[in-house]
């Protein structure tokens, strides 16, 4: 009887420790939640590395490209297997690469590219569609009259992807002066208050006379909001952003924000989250349907489309998601 029960014991001391074994472990290295759909594709990629069997250790970098690569050390050292990594920044993260490397660790480059490195792979949306989202949209509500980009990161190489997109559609307006491109400028951190300054000096520079403002992202819409609001200038100048925040849908609701742009967070997330499992396993992903050029290698990515969201489709889009709920919304 004792033989027969140190054998059962040990039976299923073998199971758990195959299953242990078996539960890989993947880094996330964020470069700030300091925007709220940075928290939605962490819980996202969370929930799916989980359900698939791997476990997460995530590291918050506060906008510091120091401290993400020291987070990015701490972690190999813990032996993680793949390394998914949204960067502070697109160059001096490739020492991130070369570091994962290293220690023979595949990195996934997630929404934002990481230049002049051999990352792995990279998840995002078709960032160049989206800016040409975006200028459509705004042509299309206001053909003629002053524009303002108010672009995203001098850092992150999506605000270069969305003002090439952009100027595919102004530029044809441009040249026939119909559309005067009277202002434009990157900010530093895709913040609230860079879009609020730029927005001030915008409006000084050239007499509250803009008729339209394409932001980087729905942080710098609402600041260019909150300048538009202090010169009762709201509903008067076409505002565009990007994200779908909650707060920004709102501002469509009341008019104030003409359109946003919704990428696919969840289904972004639960790729990122099936490539690193599978490459920590030491499997292949072969649902690649792009490659990106980061100046050093043709990057084999994911590319999802991305929805325009206006007043009309809120419920067709965010809603119907279940990125945001109409409660929230219609308030």
């Amino acid at each position: 009887m004792k033989s027969t029960l140190r054998f059962f014991i040990l039976f299923i001391g073998l199971i758990l420790a195959g299953c242990s074994s078996d539960k890989v472990k993947v880094g996330l290295l964020i470069h700030s939640l300091d925007k709220e759909r940075w928290e939605n594709d962490q819980k996202y990629f969370i929930e799916s590395v989980n359900e698939l069997g791997g476990k997460v250790f995530v590291a918050i970098a506060d906008n510091d490209e120091q401290k993400q690569i020291q987070q990015a050390q701490d972690l190999l050292k813990r032996k993680i297997q793949t390394l998914v990594v949204i960067p502070v920044n697109q160059y001096s993260a490739a020492n991130i690469v070369d570091l994962a490397h290293n220690r023979s660790v595949p990195v996934i480059s997630y929404d934002r590219l990481i230049n002049n490195s051999r990352v792995d792979y990279y998840v995002s949306t078709d960032n160049i569609k989206i800016g040409e989202m975006q200028a459509n949209y705004m042509v299309n509500l206001v053909p003629e009259g002053n524009y303002a980009l108010i672009g995203g990161s001098e850092n992150d190489n999506n605000s270069r992807m969305l003002y090439l997109g952009q100027m595919n559609i102004l530029q044809p307006y441009i040249e026939r002066n119909e559309i005067y491109l009277v202002y434009r400028k990157f900010t530093k951190f895709w913040s609230e208050d860079e879009g609020y300054q730029m927005a001030k000096e915008c409006l000084d520079e050239n007499n509250n006379q803009i008729d339209a403002i394409v932001a980087g992202n729905d942080a710098i819409a609402y600041g260019v909001l909150r300048a538009l609001k202090e010169q009762g200038l709201e509903k008067k100048i076409a505002v565009a952003g990007m994200d779908a925040d909650l707060r920004n849908v709102r501002e469509i609701v009341k008019g104030n924000q003409v359109m946003t742009v919704y990428k696919p967070i969840r289904t972004m997330a639960s790729t990122a989250a099936e490539i690193a499992v599978k490459l920590a396993r030491g499997e292949k992903f072969e649902g690649c349907n792009n490659r990106v050029s980061n100046g050093k290698r043709l990057v084999p990515a994911v590319l999802l489309d991305a929805l325009p969201v206006t007043k009309d489709n809120i419920e067709q889009t965010v809603v119907a998601d279940g990125y945001l709920k109409g409660k929230d919304i219609y308030q």
